[in-house]
């Protein structure tokens, strides 16, 4: 019996075929010839049979997915505000307009308009950042881990650097304090337990080899029972007393105090500076609001240290990045602004009274097999963990056809735009958290075909 793969059509023959010859002619030809190589080895894999379909019609869809780009919007209807594999913050629209501005040209990245000779890219946002949070110098990396790894280059590499052992974390991307401290160049050194860890730890494994002590912020977990911490400033003090430099790992960059929203157990970046630690790092889009980035903060011998380290230039922030940051930080100016034109704090600080306004509407929009119930949202990156925020959520019931939760939930993803959702007691659940108010209607849209299959 002959194999029917033996009788699928050749490359050739499908480009000579008038509807692919078309499609070919409006390019880009490599494009096509592409689509119908992977449309002949799909066709292979199952057995040899022809696209149901036909084969124009396989080869055309497959070319609008490989055309497609592979990084776009989606629509978070989890309630986790940053949603690290959804990019994290949203940013605001000042940024946005900076990213286009800076962006569609050439820019005074590293030229200095005044003197007319060559400047500094370190020293953009460096003036804002020092305003803002009473620093006395600043530097911008790439993101927060490359921050923390300059910190430890430039502050401890060939000597010792001590950090509490509960304090050794692991954060998203398995990236690990002890692996990053090893490729700096410093030596780790352990002090206290996992759960406590007194200021006489640090004082006992100070040696003429030290020359840091980092604290390093629980981020993302929590740690309670019968735990001792040693405060910023008493690690600073110590310090200060002892010759050696110290290092805050923030993580979240908080700027603004979120106690009036019941989000409290963050320290914010001002109350790292003033516990009068050398140096704080934290990320630029986690709660501060804006792009990825990561800030050194500290006194001007320590950043200017980072600053000459070799490896700052390897995790240099580029202009992009730069400008929409800058255009975030000139929002904080004004803190009431900020609140309100900065996504992620306009939704951590939402009134649960305008969450459900939001929820009425898409539940109205949904129609049958939907309802509006109590929830709850979460800050997400690493931020304020275990913290939960009241909101509404509207829950979807499938009708009489057998419609599983995660079916009906990648039915959204497969949208356009896709709608990332959650499942919850066997349900898909939409956050109206973080739907933005222009996204509502095209999310019940979107759930009305989902439903209806």
């Amino acid at each position: 019996m002959t194999d029917p793969r033996r009788r699928l059509p050749a490359v050739d023959a499908l480009l000579a075929d008038p509807d692919v010859a078309a499609l070919a002619a409006t390019g880009p030809r490599s494009l096509v010839v592409r689509a119908v190589r992977e449309t002949i080895d799909a066709a292979r894999a199952n057995g040899g049979s022809a696209p149901p379909e036909g084969w124009s019609a396989a080869i055309r869809s497959r070319v609008r997915r490989l055309a497609a780009l592979s990084l776009g919007p989606v629509i978070n209807a989890t309630g986790v505000v940053l949603h690290t594999n959804l990019g994290r913050a949203p940013l605001a629209q000042p940024a946005i307009a900076a990213l286009a501005r800076v962006g569609a040209g050439y820019a005074n990245l590293e030229y200095d308009l005044a003197r007319g000779a060559r400047g500094s890219r370190h020293g953009l946002c460096r003036d804002l950042l020092v305003e803002l949070t009473g620093a006395a110098d600043a530097i911008v990396l790439n993101n927060a881990a490359g921050a923390v790894l300059v910190a430890l280059s430039a502050l401890a590499r060939g000597g010792e650097a001590i950090v509490s052992r509960g304090e050794l974390v692991e954060i998203g991307g398995a990236f690990r304090i002890p692996d990053i401290m090893a490729r700096s160049g410093a030596t780790l050194v352990e002090v206290g337990t996992t759960n406590r860890t007194h200021l006489k730890d640090y004082e006992t494994a100070l040696t003429p080899a030290s020359k840091l002590l980092l604290k390093v912020h629980q981020s993302n977990f929590q740690v309670t029972g019968f735990t001792a911490q040693v405060p910023a400033q008493e690690i600073a003090a110590l310090g200060r007393a002892r010759g050696v430099t110290s290092l805050y790992d923030l993580g979240s960059g908080l700027l603004v105090d979120l106690a009036p929203w019941g989000l409290t157990g963050e320290p914010t970046v001002p109350q790292a500076l003033a516990s009068g630690m050398d140096a704080v790092t934290f990320s630029g889009d986690k709660l501060l609001g804006g792009p990825q980035a990561g800030i050194l903060l500290g006194t001007r011998a320590a950043i200017e240290a980072c600053r000459n380290d070799p490896l700052a230039r390897a995790v240099r922030a580029d202009k992009l990045t730069l400008a929409a940051l800058e255009a975030t930080l000139a929002l904080y100016r004004d803190p009431e602004r900020a609140l309100a034109e900065i996504p992620v704090l306009r939704m951590l600080t939402e009134s649960v009274a305008e969450i459900r306004r939001r929820g009425e509407a898409l539940q109205r929009g949904v129609g049958a097999g939907a309802e509006l119930v109590e929830g709850e949202s979460e800050v997400g990156g690493g931020s304020f963990p275990g913290a939960k925020l009241k909101s509404w959520v509207v829950r979807l019931t499938p009708g009489p056809r057998p419609l599983t939760p995660d079916t009906l939930a990648a039915r959204l993803r497969a949208g356009d735009p896709p709608i990332v959702a959650r499942i919850g007691d066997d349900r898909v659940l939409l956050d109206p958290r973080t739907i933005f108010p222009d996204q509502v209607e095209t999310v019940a849209r979107a759930v009305r075909s989902a439903l209806d299959g």
